[in-house]
């Protein structure tokens, strides 16, 4: 699991701004958001051009040089602060395995990796800075000559990346449980337009995919279960492209559906491949729903294994019926920070966490 994230000079975020998800409170409702002492799920809200989309996007940068997963274009545009774009891009992360903790720092320019350090159970793995590599070497027994070409590559190439692609690991190194978890990390959303990030290695066509997995059925109850509507959909052959709803002739799913139900289509889409889903953001991921069945996707949601965190305006969903304080963040002025964390007072279940949150009873 990721139990601490920082990144700096990104976009929006001049200054370093730190996620911490490693202590969680001692409240006694609503456990199955914290796993292992690291909170599993939780709701990120802020004004508008806090950092909620940013913060989602680079999160997920470990994925352009970490996996051969999809990318989005989107991960790609002006990364770098344009107040500082002569200087790098600091990226941490903290992940726990078991017992293990790995620490993995990087910063990068336009070119790629300028410096990158791992650091497994407070023990230096190797660090990558001014074109100098450092690397245990009776696990990763390399050459002088293999080191310099290595911290010299002209494409700027991830030292873990060559790592992994070039020794052998066993199947619970840390190392490798790591990159595990980053190959299984998925980000997604369906505002101005549809996107996501991770997790597949390319574009599918979600009504297809339906068919093909013979998965109608189950998508209709999907459906009916969260938001109440019934579409009986006609039987479909292996092969076909569309969904079509059995009225009449024959009416095309796609040109019935309001826009919460294609956000819902989406959502359904993704919880199917959610088994190897390890660490899920979605982005407004409510952004046409009302405000009963974002509640009600969050307790889907929320009830899964994953570690899975969402970013909504939503402040319905900011309840100790959904949550509780310490999983419920706020992000602004470049900080972002639980409840729990944003006031003096004791909170408790009892507690309207929304009206305070309404009355500016919350300071970052």
């Amino acid at each position: 699991m990721i139990t601490k994230f920082a990144v700096k000079n990104y976009r929006g975020f001049a200054d370093r701004i730190e996620w911490d998800l490693s202590h969680p409170s001692s409240y006694s409702f609503n456990t199955f958001a914290i796993k292992d002492g690291i909170v599993k799920n939780g709701i990120i809200y802020g004004p508008n051009g806090s950092g909620k989309s940013n913060l989602a996007l680079a999160v997920f940068d470990i994925i352009l040089h970490l996996t051969q997963k999809a990318k989005n274009p989107h991960q790609f545009e002006a990364i770098i602060n344009a107040l500082h774009h002569n200087d790098f891009v600091s990226f941490e992360y903290t992940f726990r395995f078991g017992t293990n903790i790995v620490d993995y720092k990087y910063s990068k320019s336009i070119d790629g990796i300028e410096s990158e350090k791992v650091v497994l159970d407070g023990n230096v793995v190797f660090a990558l800075d001014n074109n100098n590599l450092t690397i245990e070497s009776l696990e990763f027994p390399m050459t002088e000559e293999n080191k310099k070409q290595l911290a010299n590559s002209s494409n700027k190439v991830s030292v873990l990346g060559y790592l992994w692609s070039v020794y052998p690991f066993n199947s619970d190194h840390p190392l490798m449980k790591m990159k595990e978890f980053v190959e299984g990390m998925l980000l997604f959303w369906n505002h101005e337009e549809r996107g996501f990030a991770g997790l597949d290695e390319g574009t599918t066509f979600i009504e297809e995919y339906i068919i093909a997995n013979d998965l109608v059925d189950d998508f209709s109850d999907f459906l009916k279960s969260v938001s109440g509507q019934e579409f009986k959909f006609k039987a479909a052959q292996k092969g076909d492209k569309q969904l079509i709803c059995d009225i009449g002739d024959g009416v095309p799913f796609y040109k019935i559906r309001s826009t919460g139900t294609s956000s819902l289509t989406l959502l359904y889409f993704w919880t199917q491949k959610m088994s190897k889903a390890t660490f899920v953001m979605i982005d407004e991921f409510d952004a046409f729903y009302h405000y009963d069945l974002s509640f009600k996707v969050c307790q889907k949601l929320f009830s899964l294994s994953n570690q899975i965190f969402v970013t909504s305006h939503n402040t319905y969903l900011m309840t100790n019926d959904l949550l509780r304080p310490d999983c419920n963040f706020i992000i602004n002025k470049n900080k972002i920070k639980p409840l729990c964390l944003c006031t003096d007072k004791e909170l408790r279940f009892g507690n309207s966490i929304e009206k305070m949150y309404r009355g500016n009873a919350f300071e970052v």
